[in-house]
This record gives structure tokens, C-alpha cells and sequence, in this order.
């Protein structure tokens, strides 16, 4: 028990010293109360979901596969369940194949962006780049009677190309990523546009001649429809994987969204290695204009920015740091099949698309927050 010494309180006109240890006892009694007393329940509750969380991280398959990843699996397992209940017509196998033809181009587009963003930087061009490559290949195909297969390596090359003038604008020229993209955005869309004379650029079907292009997206075996597109996705997801995390131009692109300032003095020349992620992220803005084409064959001008926040939002969503320094190739594939199957569930329920455009803002919002988060708590 506290005993207040009450003589403190002295008679002001004798002299006497007035004391605050009254006060500063009942100010302080709650938290000596609190700090000896037992824990609220919330706190017990919240202590104890914690070392749950802990404990299954520390599990080895957890530790191996990933905790992130791991949730994101969930999620898209989840958001089938819930689509299927809402919409039974969205278990149809012809269903999986529409939301896979979206998810193949959207990943060579998101897995490009990985690259750069790791680095610190962002592309908002890798829409309209991937039109403009789609525009130029197929009317030298349609128009000009150019052999399909150097079609294709031309849509990669343009890709290409607007990879370099962006990371030679950004590493060389010390141009702002956000700028520089935003810029090279308007010039693919003009290019592609004067290039077809505003004209839109049909290429061929699966039954006329030079359609075997389709097969790359969707191949005929018997009477089932295989999505080879998947497979190649992947297959280009797992050489991202080793150039990312294996070899020493992926170390040095993360360095750099580390600290880049730090990789300068080291000796590294970080210029050149910005640079190779940009030329990275258009290269593969062009193998996704074959894959946009062998799903849906028609491309209009003027078009593509739409995909830039959806390619953002795949790679965000699956644990790349728009801070840069930290990337993740398998989160963005599983981000990518996400936005995907998103997309295919609003239109299996009978919403417009522009409800997507909604759903991956907020999404985009709050992986970019959790992201925030994050970094302050291992800081």
C-alpha cells in the first residue's frame, strides 16, 4: 500500500513547499498496475496468433516455398470456390482456358516489370509497347507478306527497342523512370498508330494459312484443347527465376533497389545493369504481343495503357517491393493468375469489366501498403 505523506501540503503564506508526489502517484498508478497485472485478453489473443503465425513460418516446407506465396495460393483457391458458388457456369473448362489466354500476355508483361521495379524504377509503357509490337509485326504480315516467323522476331525486336530507349533515358540520360515511361507510352501508341494508319490489324486464324502461331497459346489434342501457353509461360517464368536470383546481373539489379549509391562505389557500373532490366522488361513486352494476338487475334491502335496497373498489381501483389530490392518471379506468376481469374469471375457473374478496374486499384492500394508496412517492421 502508497502512503501520501499529506504534511507535503504546507501552508503557502508560512513558506511552506507544495509537492506534486500525490499527482505523480496517481498519474503513474495505472501503469505500475498494468506493467505487474496480467494482459488484457485482446493482448492474449494477439500474442497468441502471432507465434502461431510464427511457428507455421518456421515450418520447412514454409520456409522453402515461401510464406508469401503460400497465402497467395490460398487466395486464388479461395477466389475459384467463391466464383464457382456465384456463377456454376464458371467450372466450365472453357471458362479456365478464356481466364489463361488473359493471364499468358498479362505475365510476360508483369514478369518484365519485375525486373524493373526491382531496380527501383517503374514502366508504365509496357501496354501500349506490346500493341505497338503486335500493330508493326502484323500488318508486315498481313499487308506486306512478310514470313510469320520473322514476324514473330520482329515483335520481339520492337519490344526491344522501346526497352532500350527506356533504359537509356533512365540509366544514361538520369531521366525520371515515371517520366520517361509516361513518355515512351504516348510514342509506342503514335507508332503504332501512324504505322497501320489508325487501322486495326486482324492476323490470321487458326484454319487459314500461317495460323500455326495460335498453337502457341492453345494446342489440339484429340478433342481437348491444351493451354501450351501455360507451359511456355512458365518455362519463361523459371529462366526470370534463375537470371533474377542465380547470376550476378539479377544480384545486381536487386542491389541496386537495395542501395544504389552503395553498388556505385563498389565498383559496379550500375548504369549498364538499370539499363539491362528495362531492355529485359520490353523484350518480353514483345513475346507478349504473340501471345495477345494467339488468343485474340485483333489489336486496335491507341490501345494497351490498360494493362500496365493489372502487370503492376501482379508483380506488387505477389512480393515484389515498389521500393525496389526485394522480387519474387513465382509471386508474380501466382499474382498474375489472380488478376486472371479475377477478371474471367466478373465477367462469368455478368459485370462489366470496368468492376475489375475498381477491384485492382484497391488491390494494388493495399499491397503497396502492406508492402510499406513491411519495410517499417524489419526496420
Amino acid at each position: 500500500m502508497f502512503i501520501v505523506d499529506e504534511r507535503a501540503y504546507g501552508d503557502r503564506e508560512n513558506g511552506g513547499r507544495m509537492l506534486l508526489e500525490a499527482e505523480e502517484f496517481r498519474a503513474g498508478l495505472w501503469g505500475m498496475a498494468l506493467r505487474r497485472g496480467r494482459p488484457l485478453p485482446a493482448d492474449l489473443t494477439k500474442e497468441a496468433g502471432g507465434r502461431k503465425v510464427e511457428k507455421f513460418k518456421s515450418l520447412p516446407f514454409v520456409k522453402k516455398v515461401g510464406f508469401n506465396r503460400i497465402v497467395l495460393c490460398g487466395v486464388l483457391i479461395l477466389m475459384y470456390a467463391l466464383f464457382a458458388i456465384l456463377s456454376p457456369t464458371f467450372l466450365s473448362y472453357s471458362r479456365i482456358l478464356s481466364a489463361l489466354n488473359y493471364a499468358y500476355f498479362l505475365g510476360f508483361l508483369a514478369l518484365g516489370v519485375t525486373f524493373v521495379i526491382a531496380t527501383g524504377g517503374i514502366d508504365f509503357s509496357i501496354g501500349p509497347v506490346m500493341f505497338c509490337s503486335a500493330l508493326i509485326s502484323g500488318q508486315l504480315l498481313t499487308k506486306s507478306g512478310v514470313p510469320l516467323a520473322l514476324c514473330i522476331v520482329i515483335s520481339i525486336i520492337v519490344g526491344m527497342i522501346f526497352g532500350c530507349i527506356n533504359g537509356g533515358l533512365v540509366a544514361y540520360g538520369g531521366l525520371p523512370s515515371f517520366i520517361t515511361s509516361m513518355a515512351i507510352m504516348n510514342v509506342a501508341k503514335g507508332v503504332g498508330s501512324v504505322f497501320t494508319k489508325t487501322q486495326s490489324v486482324s492476323w490470321p486464324q487458326s484454319v487459314e494459312a500461317n495460323g500455326w502461331y495460335r498453337s502457341l497459346v492453345r494446342t489440339q489434342f484429340g478433342n481437348v484443347q491444351f493451354p501450351m501457353g501455360l507451359v511456355i509461360l512458365l518455362v519463361i517464368a523459371v529462366i526470370c527465376a534463375i537470371l533474377l536470383n542465380q547470376t550476378r546481373p539479377g544480384r545486381y539489379i536487386l542491389c541496386l533497389g537495395s542501395n544504389k549509391e552503395a553498388v556505385r562505389l563498389s565498383g559496379v557500373n550500375v548504369k549498364k545493369w538499370e539499363m539491362l532490366a528495362y531492355v529485359i522488361c520490353g523484350t518480353l513486352a514483345g513475346i507478349a504481343a504473340i501471345f495477345y494476338v494467339g488468343a485474340y487475334t485483333t489489336v486496335q491502335p491507341g490501345l494497351g495503357d490498360t494493362f500496365n496497373n493489372e502487370a503492376i498489381a501482379s508483380c506488387v501483389m505477389g512480393g515484389t517491393s515498389m521500393a525496389g530490392g526485394l522480387a519474387s518471379i513465382g509471386g508474380t506468376i501466382i499474382g498474375t493468375l489472380i488478376i486472371a481469374l479475377l477478371q474471367e469471375g466478373i465477367l462469368a457473374m455478368g459485370f462489366q469489366k470496368d468492376y475489375q478496374y475498381v477491384l485492382t486499384g484497391i488491390i494494388v492500394m493495399i499491397a503497396v501498403y502492406a508492402d510499406i508496412r513491411s519495410r517499417r517492421k524489419r526496420n
